[in-house]
């Protein structure tokens, strides 16, 4: 599984039709109509997401390993 930043995942969550709906310190909070879910994404620099918490969001919005950029 390839790594991403916080930037680069939150771009990939936009282009998903997830909604920026506030940011709070560090941590991107987006939302999608029709889901009860949030996400929550870190966003230190440039540094990478750890394997699990890209995992669990990647569950959440449903998208796939190849769709990583």
């Amino acid at each position: 599984m390839k790594t991403v930043s916080g930037k680069s995942f939150c771009k990939i969550l936009e282009k998903k039709g997830w909604e920026l709906a506030r940011i709070n310190g560090s941590h991107h909070i987006y939302t999608k109509k029709g889901t009860v879910y949030r996400i929550s994404v870190p966003v230190h620099k440039n540094d990478s997401l750890k394997i699990g918490l890209l995992k669990s969001l990647m569950k959440i919005a449903e998208i796939k390993d190849d769709e990583l950029q």
